[in-house]
């Protein structure tokens, strides 16, 4: 029986067809006999006790500049779904957060995937912090003292924003780079929020491995590497996804984290590696299922619908 699944993403009209993980997600639920209602998150509704989202039904199709048929606009009551999709991409801020807080008013009865509560408790580059041994020496903190003795003990470091994405606002700073103050003034007037630093991994230029696992269980990666004079590999800053395997260290990493992955509900979670240290588990709006399709010929879509099948089974 198809199930009736919503996806609250970005504007569907504005996707990569042919990167886009929620599209192919979108075009494995169809081809497996379920239908499609998408909404923004901003067109979520708490009304009295229950829970709205304002939105369409969709129809999918890989063509390029006709990528999706819509039909009339509604408001649905999302209990009414058998699977409602938490996709919308980061920034993991405020509006985030509150989506989650909503989704968990219909979870499990309405199977929200990734689960929110844990979507919410276990943010890409916090939620590595439970793996010490398996993580690059790691520090969280606004304190310019602190960061500046970190990278006296490292060296060469990287400074991101802790609920940042797709390699906005990454620097790398080595020893001698005199700009940590000022960089640190700047993320200061932007928000409150602390930095992530981490000490620099050379090997980043052979590239930033992302593995994928579906339900706790490693079904592939795709390796990134970064442009030639970037520090940054992730593809929306212009890494090239390549063809890769996954080690036995990355295994060993995949076999400690799937567990408590799957525990706690993440079907759907794309990792990061640089010369086998974890440096985040991204289960906000993981991306790679079409690189991995290309590469390796892994359905890594059908895999997930499986494993929600079975959960709503």
């Amino acid at each position: 029986m198809g199930l009736k699944v919503a996806l609250q993403m970005d504007r569907i009209e504005d996707v990569s067809i042919s990167a886009d993980s929620t599209f192919r997600i979108g075009l494995e639920a169809e081809a497996r006999g379920h239908t499609l209602f998408q909404y923004t998150p901003d067109q979520l509704i708490f009304d009295e006790g229950q829970l709205f989202a304002h939105g369409r039904d969709i129809t999918l199709r890989r063509e390029p500049g006709n990528h999706v048929s819509f039909g009339e606009w509604r408001t649905a009551d999302l209990r009414a779904f058998d699977v409602v999709w938490l996709r919308q991409d980061p920034p993991f801020d405020m509006a985030y957060v509150t989506s989650t807080h909503l989704l968990d008013r219909i979870h499990p009865d309405t199977l929200v995937v990734n689960d929110p509560f844990w979507v919410r408790n276990s943010p890409e580059k916090l939620m590595v912090l439970d793996f010490p041994d398996l993580t690059p020496p790691t520090m969280i903190a606004r304190d310019v003292r602190a960061i500046r003795d970190f990278r006296a003990r490292h060296g060469e470091i990287i400074l991101k924003p802790l609920y940042g994405n797709g390699g906005a606002g990454v620097f790398h700073l080595p020893q001698a780079d005199a700009n940590l103050s000022a960089l640190l003034e700047l993320f200061g007037g932007i928000n409150r929020e602390p930095v992530i630093v981490q000490k620099y991994l050379p090997a980043v230029v052979m590239g930033d491995k992302r593995v994928i696992l579906v339900d706790g269980e490693p079904v592939g990666a795709i390796n990134r590497v970064p442009a030639e004079g970037e520090a940054r590999s992730n593809m929306h800053v212009g890494g090239r996804p390549e063809k890769v395997g996954l080690t036995d260290r990355e295994r060993e990493i995949c076999a400690r984290i799937g567990p408590v992955l799957r525990e706690k509900g993440q079907i759907f979670v794309g990792i990061d590696v640089i010369d086998g240290w974890l440096t985040e588990i991204n289960v906000t709006s993981p991306t790679g299922l079409q690189e991995l399709e290309r590469f390796d010929g892994v359905n890594g879509a059908e895999l997930i619908w499986q494993a929600i099948e079975r959960r709503r089974a």
